[in-house]
């Protein structure tokens, strides 16, 4: 089967409110309670594999006044949420909710269960309520719901159900061996085929993001790293300029959602920060060139692009901050097509951001993630500018390849199979500052 830019655009852009890990858990719980005859929740269980549970335990919720946790999350989806909205399933919560769910929490009534072997994004959510029980499954995809069960009847014709299987023609899955499949030029070559209602989209991306920057700019919520850079440049301490433009852009849009700022993120590759990676370098490093807006969307189309083919080689979640090497990939590559760069510079700007950036680790979703987007947003301008400029790092030096593809296989490689040990590290340490933070 061969696929389009649109269903690269389908399937890996989509709004999402709050950090997609816990919204995933939200998204089951929510899905499960949907089944349910009564409103009445006894308790809630939960299973989730070892990445969900890594970046769903410290994150923000939007709406919540600043609370956070898997269990919220669950209690929050069955008691509040919309299935229907997918990754902006808390939307609807109320004060209301948030006190009924701190109770719920509060009385052990939410178990999480760590599937320490689970290989792969896993969510099952199990709720009781009276003789009444409630299952769902996502798998794979953040909003991918396979399995809906009450009272131990499978559930077939729920339309929250995902259609078809992920590895068949049409699932994710495929597509992203297709995109696997591709040349660089060819992934270049497909944003020349977006048309007047994908410029719409990717435009309302912008526009999300955006109004997450503008929020993080003037409040500082969070970590406030956006908001201190700028604060920085005024002082004079340090310089605005292009690389100085995204980084303050990029980092106060994670400021603002990793906060729980209750705005929607675009999201890129199942990820909202990795939506904002590969989207606001470009727009901030818009106002430093003469171009034009369409221009600027197919770069950033690209961008998803690119994002969504590192992503099909390292998997949605793993130990390798995907912020850094998959978005960051994803807004370099944009960037070299921004400044007229050819498959060469695109490539190059890859390979650069590549060295720099591969060993960044993921240790969770949380405030501090805003300062790695500051890196990855400003590293991704670098990492350009030096491919137009003619410095590249040179093929097969470290785990940089001889081609754009075999880097990213490689970057797939170290990610799936090299940092498996690494990732369960990250964890251990997470779980024993949690329950022994002395």
């Amino acid at each position: 089967m061969i696929y389009s830019v649109k269903d690269i655009l389908r399937m890996e852009v989509a709004p999402a409110l709050g950090c997609t890990e816990p919204v995933a858990i939200a998204l089951g719980s929510a899905a499960a309670a949907s089944l349910l005859p009564g409103e009445n929740i006894d308790n809630i269980e939960i299973w989730v594999d070892p990445n969900i549970y890594k970046n769903g335990l410290a994150v923000i919720i939007p709406g919540t006044r600043g609370l956070s946790g898997l269990e919220t999350a669950a209690a929050l989806g069955a008691l509040g949420g919309d299935a229907g909205l997918r990754l902006e399933v808390l939307s609807a919560i109320d004060d209301s909710v948030v006190s009924r769910a701190e109770e719920l929490v509060r009385d052990k009534r939410v178990k999480v269960n760590l599937l320490k072997d689970q290989s792969g994004l896993h969510v099952h959510v199990l709720i009781r309520s009276g003789s009444n029980v409630a299952e769902s499954v996502i798998s794979g995809v953040h909003d991918r719901i396979v399995r809906l069960v009450l009272n131990d009847t499978e559930i077939t014709d729920s339309p929250l159900l995902a259609s078809g299987q992920q590895d068949e023609p049409g699932g994710l899955a495929h597509l992203e061996q297709w995109l696997k499949s591709l040349t660089v030029q060819e992934l270049i070559e497909l944003v020349e085929d977006l048309d007047e209602e994908d410029f719409h989209f990717l435009q309302q991306g912008v526009d999300f993001n955006v109004r997450l920057a503008e929020y993080g700019l003037k409040h500082g919520p969070g970590l406030g790293v956006g908001k201190t850079l700028r604060r920085l440049v005024t002082q004079r301490l340090l310089k605005e300029d292009i690389i100085m433009a995204a980084r303050t852009m990029t980092s106060a849009a994670a400021d603002a959602r990793m906060a729980g700022v209750r705005l929607p993120a675009m999201s890129s590759a199942g990820s909202g920060n990795h939506g904002l990676t590969a989207v606001l370098p470009i727009w901030a490093v818009k106002d430093y060139l003469e171009c034009e807006t369409i221009t600027v969307l197919k770069a950033i189309g690209l961008s998803h692009i690119i994002t969504g083919y590192v992503k099909a080689h390292t998997g949605r979640l793993s130990a390798i901050c995907g912020c850094s090497v998959a978005a960051g990939a994803g807004a370099t590559a944009g960037l070299a097509y921004l400044l007229g760069g050819d498959v060469h510079h695109v490539a190059g700007a890859v390979r650069n951001l590549t060295q720099d950036l591969a060993g960044v680790i993921c240790d969770g979703a949380k405030g501090g993630c805003a300062l790695k987007l500051a890196t990855a947003a400003g590293t991704a301008v670098q990492a350009a500018l030096f491919a137009l400029h003619g410095v590249a790092v040179q093929p097969m030096e470290g785990i940089v390849g001889a081609s754009f593809e075999k880097t990213s296989a490689n970057i797939g490689t170290l990610s799936t199979r090299g940092m498996m040990e690494t990732d369960r590290t990250i964890l251990a340490i997470m779980l024993a500052q949690r329950f022994d933070p002395v």
